[in-house]
C-alpha cells in the first residue's frame, strides 16, 4: 500500500493554488462539533430534573439521545447518494443548519418546559445533522489522498472521538455559568459557526486532477478496485455484507465494554464513581488517537491486515480481562482496555479507506453511509450483551458475595463474537473485475 514516491506539502496544490490538507482540517472541524454527541449525557440529569415526571417511554433526556443516535445512522445510510449527487460543501452547510439549529430549538424547549419540542430540535433535526456531517467529508479525502487514505480519513473521524472528549468538560463549565437551556441554544450557535467555517473550507478536488508528485505503485494490489461502482452495485456484493459484519462485530466488542465502563470498574476493582469517570475520560482519548494511528498504519500494511490484528489482540484481551480482575492486577487491565479503545475507534476510521479499496473512491460516501447500519445495530446488540448477563450473574450472587467474575460470560461471548469477524475479516477478497478491465490490465 505504500506509495511510489514521497509526497511532500509543497506538491500538494492544485492549479489555484489549493492545498489538500485544507479538507482534512475542514473535515476535523466539522467532527469536532458533531461528536460532541457522545457527550450528550452530560445533559440527562438536568433535562431529568426539567422533567422530573416524564412518563417512562418518553424521558426526554433518553429518548433525545437515542433518537439523534438511530437518526445520525439513518441520514448517514440514506443521505449518502444525496451527498454524492450535490458535493461536501452543500452537504456539511446542511449538517451545520440541522445541527446547530437542532440545538437551538432543544434549548428553546428546555428553557419553555416543552419535552417534544427538546425531543424534535436536539433529537430528530440535530441527529440528521450528526448524519449529514459525518459522512459529507469521507468521499472527498479519498478523492484528495489516493496515497494516504487511511491517514486521511482517520485524522477527520479522529475529530469525532475528540469531539466527545472536550464537549464532556465544557458541557458541564457552561451548564455551570449559564445554565442547561442557556448551554445547549449557545452551544448550537457556536457549533454552526465553527462547522460553517468547515464547510468553506470543503471542495471536491478539480476535474481531473492528479496528485504531483506521486504515481501508483507498478505493481497494483489485488484489493484496490481499478473501478468505481454504485452504491446499488455495492449492495450487491459478498464483500459488502463481509466489511457490515466486520465494522459490526468490532463496535459490538467495543460498544459493550463502553456502556457499562464506569460500573465495570467499581465492580471489579472497587474503584469510586469519580476514578472510574476519569478513567472513562482517559478512554476517550485512546478511542480518538486510535482513529488516526491504526487507519495510518493501514496505509502500510493494508486494511485486512488491520482488522486481523483487530481481532486477533482483542480475542486475546477479552479472555485476560477475567484473569486481570480476579488477581487484581489493575494496571494490566488499564493496558487491556486501552488497547481494546484504540481498536474500536480504529475500526471506525479504516473502513471509509477498506470501502474504498474494494468499491473504488467515486462512490465511498454513499457506501459508507450503508456501512454505517452496522454501527446502529452494534449499539443495541453490545450494551444487551454485557449489560443482561452480568445483571443475570449479579443476581445469582450470595449477598455480599465478590462480584469480580459477574462480567466473564459476557467477555467470553463477545471473545466468540471476535473470532467471527476473525473469519469474516479472512474471507474478504478484491471485487471480481468485468472480463474487458482484467484483459486491459494485462
Amino acid at each position: 500500500m505504500a506509495t511510489s514516491q514521497a509526497v511532500g506539502f509543497e506538491n500538494t496544490r492544485d492549479a489555484a493554488g489549493f492545498s489538500r490538507w485544507m479538507i482534512p482540517v475542514s473535515a476535523i472541524i466539522i467532527h469536532v462539533c458533531i461528536g460532541s454527541v457522545y457527550a450528550w449525557s452530560t445533559f440527562n440529569r438536568p433535562i431529568k430534573a426539567i422533567f422530573p415526571n416524564s412518563p417512562w417511554w418518553f424521558s426526554p433526556p433518553y429518548t433525545t439521545f437515542t433518537t439523534a443516535l438511530v437518526l445520525l445512522g439513518l441520514s448517514a445510510a440514506y443521505g449518502g447518494p444525496w451527498v454524492e449527487r450535490r458535493g461536501p460543501r452543500v452537504a456539511a452547510t446542511a449538517a451545520a443548519f440541522l445541527f446547530g439549529i437542532g440545538l437551538v430549538i432543544g434549548g428553546i424547549g428546555l428553557a419553555l418546559k416543552q419535552s417534544v419540542m427538546v425531543w424534535i430540535g436536539m433529537g430528530l433535526i440535530g441527529g440528521i445533522g450528526a448524519g449529514l456531517g459525518y459522512i459529507s467529508p469521507v468521499s472527498t479525502l479519498v478523492k484528495w489522498f489516493p496515497d494516504r487514505r487511511g491517514m486521511a480519513t482517520g485524522m477527520a473521524i479522529m475529530g469525532f472521538g475528540g469531539g466527545a472528549f472536550l464537549a464532556g468538560y465544557l458541557n458541564v463549565y457552561f451548564m455551570g455559568l449559564f445554565g442547561v437551556a442557556r448551554t445547549v441554544m449557545i452551544l448550537g450557535v457556536t457549533y454552526f459557526i465553527i462547522m460553517m467555517i468547515g464547510a468553506r473550507m470543503i471542495r471536491r478536488p478539480p476535474a481531473g486532477w492528479k496528485l504531483a508528485g506521486w504515481t501508483p505503485p507498478e505493481r497494483t494490489n489485488k484489493m484496490i478496485a481499478s473501478r468505481s461502482v454504485s452504491r446499488n452495485d455495492a449492495l450487491r456484493t459478498v464483500q459488502f455484507y463481509l466489511l457490515w459484519g466486520i465494522l459490526f462485530v468490532n463496535v459490538t466488542a467495543g460498544i459493550g465494554i463502553l456502556a457499562q465502563a464506569s460500573p465495570m470498574m467499581q465492580d471489579l476493582f472497587r474503584k469510586t464513581t469519580l476514578e472510574a469517570g476519569v478513567m472513562v475520560s482517559i478512554i476517550s482519548l485512546f478511542n480518538a488517537g486510535g482513529r488516526f494511528f491504526w487507519a495510518s498504519l493501514s496505509d502500510y500494511i493494508g486494511r485486512r491486515t488491520t482488522y486481523l490484528t483487530f481481532f486477533l489482540v482483542q480475542v486475546v484481551l477479552y479472555l485476560e480481562i477475567p484473569r486481570f480482575a480476579a488477581s487484581g492486577a489493575w494496571i494490566p487491565f488499564e493496558v487491556a482496555i486501552f488497547i481494546v479503545f484504540t481498536m474500536y475507534g480504529g475500526g471506525f476510521a479504516t473502513i471509509p479507506a477498506f470501502l474504498a479499496d474494494i468499491f473504488g473512491e467515486d462512490n465511498v460516501g454513499a457506501i459508507h453511509g450503508g456501512i454505517l447500519t452496522a454501527w446502529g445495530a452494534a449499539a443495541v446488540v453490545g450494551p444487551v450483551i454485557i449489560t443482561q448477563l452480568s445483571e443475570h450473574a449479579k443476581a445469582a450472587l450470595a449477598p455480599g458475595e465478590s462480584r469480580v467474575h459477574i462480567y466473564d460470560q459476557p467477555l467470553r461471548v463477545l471473545a466468540i463474537l471476535l473470532v467471527i469477524g476473525f473469519v469474516l475479516t479472512l474471507l474478504v477478497r478484491p471485487l471480481k473485475q468485468p472480463a474487458a478491465v482484467e484483459a486491459a490490465q494485462k
